[in-house]
């Protein structure tokens, strides 16, 4: 048996999101400052630049945790590294290398609680039942997800729309139920949501931050001709269609 004080009733500590076993934490304000950094600490305060954090709790469940994240943990918690044999682990060094995700994210499971490292992005938790089981995610968005949701590498359908749409060639997908935490540099509510049926979405620049796979993505002029295009100073444009949603940063 363990009890935690100083945390939930800790009034600079608020919870501002919950969805499954995951809880979110921002820090009000950064009390850990000396006097030369209290002025930076204030006004980053005011314009919500603060430290955050995400509290898991298991009940004979298990998460998934990018590597390094976890902070602390209590109770009868196992760690795992998730690796099943040689093979197992050549695959997941060969996904980290065109991804650039951890090759390993250890798995923790159990009865008990993990508190993951304070970080200054934003947490966004997402219901994979809202993304019909499936969602690829843009590099760098994967901070931890409950242990029935599987992970695996998707490429581009052609190289063009990585190399003319400035993305990487593979990106980490996410299958399965279950609720899956992202850290955004954008807040949520900022994020614009595309819901497509049979219908497609034109972007200019990578700002799209995660999309159904259930969504083609390449490449494209902006205009129908390359003289158009020219013209328009858009040149190309990251073209999604289908049906699924799209979550897009407004800004870089």
């Amino acid at each position: 048996m363990y009890q935690l004080n100083n945390l939930f009733e800790n009034k600079n500590m608020k919870v501002i999101a919950q969805k499954g076993a995951y809880m979110v934490f921002e820090h009000e304000r950064d009390l850990s400052v000396t006097p030369s950094d209290a002025i930076t600490a204030y006004f980053s305060s005011e314009m919500n630049v603060r430290k955050r954090q995400v509290l898991v709790n298991l009940n004979g469940t298990s998460t998934t945790v990018q590597s390094g994240a976890m902070q602390w943990m209590v109770g009868n918690v196992q760690l795992t590294s998730g690796v099943k044999g040689v093979g197992n682990f050549l695959g997941k060094m060969v996904s980290s290398a065109v991804t650039g995700e951890s090759a390993v994210k250890p798995i923790y499971s159990g009865v008990g609680t993990v508190m993951l490292e304070p970080t200054y992005k934003h947490i966004i938790l997402l219901d994979m039942a809202e993304w019909n089981g499936s969602v690829v995610l843009d590099d760098g968005l994967f901070l931890a997800c409950d242990g029935t949701i599987n992970q695996q590498v998707v490429a581009r359908s052609n190289i063009s729309s990585a190399v003319l749409g400035k993305e990487g060639l593979f990106n980490l997908c996410l299958n399965g139920t279950g609720i899956a935490v992202l850290e955004s540099y954008v807040p949520q509510e900022e994020l614009i949501v595309f819901e497509l049926n049979d219908d497609c979405v034109k972007i200019d620049g990578n700002m799209a931050i995660a999309w159904s796979n259930t969504l083609s993505f390449t490449v494209e002029k902006s205009g129908k001709s390359l003289l158009g295009s020219a013209v328009s100073g858009e040149g190309f444009v990251n073209v999604f269609r289908g049906t699924g949603k799209i979550l897009m940063a407004p800004t870089a």
